[in-house]
């Protein structure tokens, strides 16, 4: 997509420009979303929601039911580790087609002896989403948030969480990228 692009679609959902539907939008993703539309105009344009069943918010199932193509989806997952006292936590990002490299990358790149998944209850608290829709958009500041660099090729799209079940977001990957405060890195996600 270019700069200018219009509106990202994808499979047989309705769907709309992101900041025009608080409803569908989690607080944090909501505020997330504004600021960033401040300093980058795209964000109007290139996000956008659309309401899903919860029921079929799982990838595969979600992907089967709406003709969504399985690489056009990006899941993230909540890690985190110690170093000494230090807690260290991050937001991966990587295609649907893959999986965090959490024992080695992951570890690795937080520089912590040891990495997990952050505990369900934690990470909803903490990020204000509800467990299976959780995003990067709108994290806690103190999160990093590590997007693979596969997302930063032209025409690539991130089909994600809204921070709600009953909602999906929608963006050019370039643009996630792009988002203030991610990191891109190369081969977070580890083939199936």
């Amino acid at each position: 997509m270019t700069e200018s692009a219009t509106l990202p679609t994808l499979g047989n959902l309705a769907w709309a420009p992101a900041l025009e539907h608080p409803e569908l939008l989690a607080e944090p993703v909501l505020a997330a979303l504004t600021a960033w539309a401040e300093t980058d105009p795209r964000v109007a344009r290139q996000v956008a929601v659309t309401e899903i069943d919860p029921e079929h918010a799982e990838t595969a199932t979600l992907n089967e039911l709406h003709g969504l193509p399985p690489e056009a989806s990006a899941n993230c997952v909540l890690v985190a580790g110690k170093r000494g006292e230090d807690e260290r936590i991050a937001a991966c990002v990587v295609p649907a087609s893959t999986f965090a490299d959490v024992n080695k990358r992951v570890r690795k790149l937080l520089d912590v002896r040891k990495a997990s998944f952050l505990p369900m209850d934690r990470a909803v608290a903490e990020s204000g989403m509800e467990y299976g829709g959780i995003t990067p958009v709108g994290l806690p500041p103190e999160y990093r948030v590590l997007v693979d660099s596969r997302f930063t090729a032209e025409g690539t799209t991130a089909l994600m969480g809204s921070g709600i079940r009953r909602s999906k977001l929608l963006m050019p990957g370039p643009l996630l990228c792009s988002m203030p405060g991610v990191e891109v890195i190369e081969d977070l996600g580890v083939e199936r």
